[in-house]
């Protein structure tokens, strides 16, 4: 039996993805960038039939996880001027303490998997149903589990949960880019009110207004707290000027707004047909592509230019990080030696393994080797246990940022996974 039309066109679309993700690789690319120009490409071609996303799908299939998934790894350092909006979201905060508190007494990867799938569903539409913003919701609950996830995931589900949800935020902003390029010939042939010209011009202009609102907001939150914290007598060295433009300059659109411009109805509550909602979709797109392209291709060599390096407060954190750690491994070595009268000599081997963070401080993380002794095993679960709480009692005091976190997180993750 013949396939559908519609089951052909999922194939080819998902063979573009695959064809231009491994065309990135090569090049060196940006793989969101080859997707926009790809989707161009493929909604340009005749005989691809024009798709229409239904708005309804947008809002409750797409744009949940992947907002959930932005909010979750969200640093809460750099959102805390923002909580005090976010925290009005009863139901989202609610959602997200409710399922922190069943995760933590599972032990069971794949359930766990199944339920951080569905949490922002779970938020996202009570808060829709009874009116409130089911945005804010997911965003909030995402941020509320990010808070509480440290302690009460498993290493083995964390290792397993960033494979997932890596993958299922992929293929669901591929396939949004592809579809909306395949979309867009339709879109763009029903913008009859408008002149080529007039449509180049509302692109320019929009996406520049974008990229101009960036840095309207970036200079001032990275120089007004300097300017405060100096005129209370604090000594507070200024940031470098080219990390500060780097940083407006990082400003690339993506598969968010998209996806919050694929969910605009269709129609209003009396059926009339929602206003500009095809001329919304257009610049949101062109918007998407002239970051990415423009912003994405030049960052390299704007860094170059500017001379900007690694972020050497990230560095420091790291280093101090890694050597409090060292020591809380150490001293959780010598105690669970001195209880269970293991010999010294294995005690001191263990002991060496993790002294290298503090002499070393290798970025990768150590590779342990592995022993078959109990007793080994033991005192490797009770020094990563140890740095896994000393991680967490820095970052909880503010002495590390989310970013350290995660990283020097999954090094332990690994750890933990070899022992």
């Amino acid at each position: 039996m013949a396939m559908h039309d519609n089951e052909l066109l999922l194939l080819g679309l998902m063979a573009a993805v695959v064809a231009l993700n491994a065309l990135a690789r090569v090049i060196r690319v940006p793989y969101p960038i080859l997707l926009v120009v790809g989707g161009l490409v493929l909604g340009a071609l005749p005989g691809i039939p024009e798709v229409q996303l239904d708005p309804d799908l947008v809002l409750v299939l797409f744009l949940p996880p992947l907002l959930y998934a932005v909010a979750f790894f969200s640093s809460l350092r750099d959102l805390r001027a923002d909580l005090r909006g976010i925290s009005m979201l009863a139901i989202g905060l609610g959602v997200g303490w409710l399922v922190a508190q069943v995760r933590r007494r599972l032990e069971d990867p794949p359930v766990e998997i199944t339920i951080s799938l569905f949490t922002g569903y779970l938020a996202y539409l009570p808060a829709d149903r009874v009116g409130a913003s089911g945005v804010l919701a997911v965003v909030a609950a995402g941020i509320v589990r990010g808070r509480y996830s440290p302690e009460i995931v498993s290493a083995e589900m964390r290792i397993i949960a960033r494979s997932v949800w890596n993958l299922l935020v992929f293929l669901l902003s591929t396939l949004v880019f592809i579809l909306i390029g395949v979309q867009l010939s339709g879109i763009v042939a029903r913008l009859t009110d408008y002149t080529v010209g007039e449509l180049f011009f509302y692109g320019t202009f929009v996406s520049a207004v974008a990229i101009f609102v960036r840095f309207a907001w970036v200079y001032p939150a990275i120089y007004l707290p300097l300017i405060l914290r100096a005129s209370r007598g604090e000594q507070v060295p200024p940031p470098q000027e080219g990390e500060v433009f780097i940083m407006g300059w990082c400003g690339m659109r993506g598969i968010v707004s998209l996806a919050a411009a694929l969910a605009l109805p269709q129609t209003l509550l009396d059926g009339s047909p929602f206003p500009e909602r095809d001329l919304i979709i257009f610049l949101t797109f062109v918007v998407i592509a002239v970051t990415l392209v423009l912003q994405g291709l030049t960052l390299k060599p704007l860094i170059r230019r500017l001379k900007v390096g690694r972020d050497w407060s990230l560095q420091e954190e790291q280093q101090r990080a890694k050597m409090a750690l060292g020591k809380a491994a150490i001293a959780a070595i010598d105690a669970v030696a001195a209880k269970d009268g293991i010999p010294n000599d294995l005690a001191e081997r263990i002991r060496a393994e993790f002294a290298e963070k503090i002499t070393l401080s290798v970025p990768e993380g150590l590779v342990l080797r592995h022993s078959g002794a109990d007793s080994a095993q033991r005192l490797r679960a009770a020094a990563v246990k140890a740095e896994r709480q000393e991680l967490i009692r820095l970052w909880r005091e503010n002495l590390v940022s989310d970013e350290v976190l995660h990283t020097m997180e999954e090094d332990l993750d690994y750890q933990e996974s070899r022992i």
